[in-house]
């Protein structure tokens, strides 16, 4: 989408998902010079909002719902991007670029972005139960927010990171928090057993109970409103209210008849392109990482702002591969954990700056000698400049699928 001499062509754009990803896309291209049409499409009534603080600054109550919004609505209207919000794509045509949204609406464009993220996961007759939630929007984080009443037994059911977010914060509401799920420990499969202890001893010092290495079999209920969760051990656990978060899967369901790869997302090559002129970008994106030599999919923030930035670049005719370092963050009581690279679960860990035992250190994960990626846990500076040891070692980082 260039001309001749090198400057960003007129056109349209449409990007499907009114997203951190989507809006980043917009943001990217008309950064990069891009004049042409932009049509962004979002399944959601709410202008593109940020999604980290759901779990903790909304559902705390310590932000106003408004401020989770990615940007003014005078900022939005200096993109020169349509919104069409409310409207959620059900077909595309890849040969066409033509999207149909669930009003009828066809919108034809040069280039189309698929950045439609992923949906919550879920629990055989949930839905039949009032009180049971799940947490991936902002209309999820309200309707919870309205049931976390002081003294009240939350179960949470899925001990990974969004699950251990909102237990801890559950817990500082005042509630009497339960955490299960089968792993031994929180964050076990994201940060391996040595932090996922650590992140265990925090919850149970600050009071959340902690029913680990079991699965859950479901839920119960009474007068139509949830009244436990039944664990494989046969135990139930009494709740009020039970958020499940055992994970999400890529909405790709719309894209079933397109013809485009589907496999734990929309699969793309290195340069997030799923066909010619289609690309995607964010969750729902599962592309070639060249220095991996895999296919890979990030479920975090930051890779929503760097590869929107790439996406945006292969539009206007840029061909480089997107490698990123992956990246992720969370805060859980008085704890602010940040990941860079891959923690594979068989690495070996070594503490290179703090001190374990004052919850204040930077550990090295390395497998086969190479560092494959740093965790620190209260030390964010000292983290950051230990990424550029997993800079130096991706070129021999490639991993096994």
């Amino acid at each position: 989408m260039r001309n001749e001499d090198g400057t960003p062509a007129h056109g349209r754009v449409l990007v499907v998902g009114a997203s951190a990803s989507g809006l980043c896309t917009v943001e990217s291209l008309r950064r990069k010079g891009y004049a042409g049409e932009i049509t962004v499409v979002g399944d959601e009534p709410h202008a593109p909002y940020d999604r980290p603080p759901l779990s903790k600054q909304v559902l705390s109550g310590a932000w106003e719902p408004g401020r989770a919004a990615l940007r003014t609505p005078e900022v939005l209207a200096d993109l020169k991007a349509a919104l069409v919000l409310g409207d959620e794509a059900v077909a595309l045509d890849p040969a066409t670029r033509t999207v149909r949204t669930a009003s009828g609406c066809e919108l034809a464009a040069d280039a189309v972005v698929i950045a439609t993220g992923v949906r919550a996961r879920t629990l055989p007759g949930a839905a039949d139960l009032a009180g049971v939630h799940v947490l991936r929007g902002l209309d999820d984080a309200l309707a919870l927010k309205r049931e976390l009443v002081p003294g009240a037994r939350l179960v949470v059911v899925g001990e990974g990171v969004l699950g251990s977010e909102i237990a801890a914060t559950a817990r500082t509401l005042g509630l009497a928090v339960t955490l299960t799920g089968p792993l031994a420990a929180p964050m076990a499969l994201q940060v391996g057993p040595l932090v996922s202890g650590l992140l265990g001893d925090l919850h149970r010092e600050r009071g959340v109970d902690l029913r680990l290495g079991t699965g859950v079999t479901g839920l119960t209920g009474t007068g139509g409103r949830v009244a436990g969760v039944a664990l494989a051990t046969g135990e139930s656990l009494p709740a009020d209210v039970v958020v499940v978060a055992i994970g999400a899967t890529p909405a790709t369901d719309w894209l079933a008849d397109s013809g485009l790869r589907l496999d734990n997302g929309v699969v793309c090559d290195s340069r997030c392109r799923a066909a010619q002129g289609v690309y995607a970008v964010g969750d729902v994106a599962r592309f070639h990482h060249e220095p991996y030599g895999r296919l890979v999919r990030l479920e975090n923030r930051t890779n929503a702002t760097e590869q929107a930035a790439a996406v945006a670049g292969a539009i206007l005719g840029e061909d480089r591969p997107y490698t990123p370092v992956p990246y992720f963050w969370t805060d859980q009581f008085d704890a602010k954990l940040q990941v860079h690279g891959l923690l594979p679960a068989d690495a070996d860990v070594e503490i290179v700056e703090g001190d374990l035992t004052a919850r204040r250190f930077v550990a090295r994960y390395t497998s086969a000698g190479a560092v494959t990626g740093v965790l620190g846990w209260n030390m964010p500076k000292q983290t950051r400049l230990r990424r550029q040891d997993v800079v130096d070692a991706l070129p021999t980082t490639a991993l096994a699928h």
